[in-house]
C-alpha cells in the first residue's frame, strides 16, 4: 500500500482500511485504528508515508498488547477451556498441558466433554504425550461429576494447574450455560478460593464468525483469554485484534501448527509485523 503513495492522502487512508478489513479486524475495529491514526498523524505533524506505516503499527499494538500473558495466582489455578467442536479445543489443552508443565508446574487434566467419545480417547493419547494425569469417566457421565474428581485430584496430588475440558455445543446456549454453571457450582463450593479462568478456543480461520462465537461464549461466561488456533500463513489474524478491541478479551497464545510445540504466547509485536 505505501510504496504507491508520497504524500499522505484520504486515498492512504482509504487503502490502509482496507488492508485491515481483509485481514478480518473486521469494519469497526478498523474504523476505529484508522480515526487514531489520523488523530496521532495530526497531532505529531507526521508528514512522510513511511512514519504512518509505523503509527499505524503502535496503534495496533497498543490495541492488542493488554493482558496477552496468562497469569495463575492460586495452586492449583483452574483452567475451564470452551469453544464450539473442531476448533482444536482438545489438542490446544493437550499442548497447553506440555507446555505447563516444561515450566515446571504439575498439570491434572479434567475430560469433561462426555459427550463425545472421540473427546475423552483424544485427550488421553495428549495426557501420555505430555505425561500428565487425566481424570476421566466414561462416555456421557455428568460433566460436573468429573470436575469434583478432579479438583479432589489436583488438590491431593498438589497440581499447580488443572485444566477442564468441556462440551462444544454452542447452539444450544441454554444447556451449555447450565452445564457451565454447575461446573463452576462445583469448583467454588469445592475450592472457593482457587483463581478460575475461562478460555476460548478460536480457529483463526473462521474470521468473523469466530468473533460471533467469542461474543455467544462472552453471554455464557466471564472469558478470561482467547487462544487462536490453526494460525497459519493463510489464516488472518486481525481477527485477534477485532476480539481484543470489540470484546475486550486477550488473546493468551496462539497455535501455528500441528505439532506439539507449536502453541506460543501471543506476541503483539510479531502479530503486528504479519499483519502488516
Amino acid at each position: 500500500v505505501m510504496e504507491s503513495h508520497q504524500e499522505i492522502t484520504d486515498d492512504l487512508y482509504d487503502e490502509l482500511e482496507e488492508v485491515l478489513i481483509m485481514g478480518d479486524v473486521g469494519i469497526p475495529t478498523a474504523q476505529r485504528v484508522i480515526r487514531d491514526l489520523k488523530a496521532k498523524i495530526e497531532n505529531d505533524k507526521i508528514t512522510s508515508v513511511p512514519q504512518v506505516r509505523e503509527t499505524m503499527k503502535d496503534i495496533v499494538s497498543g490495541i492488542v498488547w493488554g493482558g496477552s500473558y496468562l497469569s495463575l495466582r492460586t495452586k492449583p489455578s483452574v483452567i475451564l477451556v470452551i469453544g464450539v467442536n473442531g476448533v482444536g479445543k482438545t489438542t490446544t489443552i493437550g499442548k497447553l498441558a506440555l507446555r505447563l508443565k516444561n515450566q515446571g508446574r504439575k498439570v491434572i487434566l479434567g475430560a469433561a466433554d462426555t459427550f463425545r467419545a472421540a473427546a475423552i480417547e483424544q485427550l488421553e493419547v495428549w495426557a501420555k504425550r505430555a505425561d500428565v494425569e487425566l481424570i476421566k469417566h466414561a462416555e456421557g457421565a455428568d460433566p460436573a461429576s468429573v470436575v469434583f474428581d478432579t479438583i479432589a485430584a489436583g488438590k491431593a496430588r498438589s497440581a499447580d494447574v488443572i485444566i477442564i475440558d468441556t462440551a462444544g455445543r454452542l447452539h444450544n446456549k441454554k444447556n451449555l450455560m447450565d452445564e457451565l454453571n454447575k461446573m463452576r457450582r462445583v469448583i467454588d463450593r469445592e475450592f472457593p478460593e482457587a483463581d478460575v479462568r475461562c478460555m476460548l478456543v478460536l480457529d483463526a480461520t473462521t474470521g468473523q464468525n469466530g468473533l460471533a462465537q467469542a461474543r455467544a461464549f462472552k453471554e455464557v461466561c466471564e472469558i478470561g483469554g482467547i487462544i487462536l488456533t490453526k494460525l497459519d500463513g493463510t489464516a488472518k489474524g486481525g481477527i485477534a485484534l477485532a476480539i481484543r478491541q470489540e470484546l475486550e478479551v486477550p488473546v493468551w497464545y496462539i497455535g501455528v501448527g500441528e505439532g506439539i510445540d507449536d502453541l506460543q504466547p501471543f506476541n503483539a509485536k510479531d502479530f503486528v509485523e504479519a499483519l502488516f
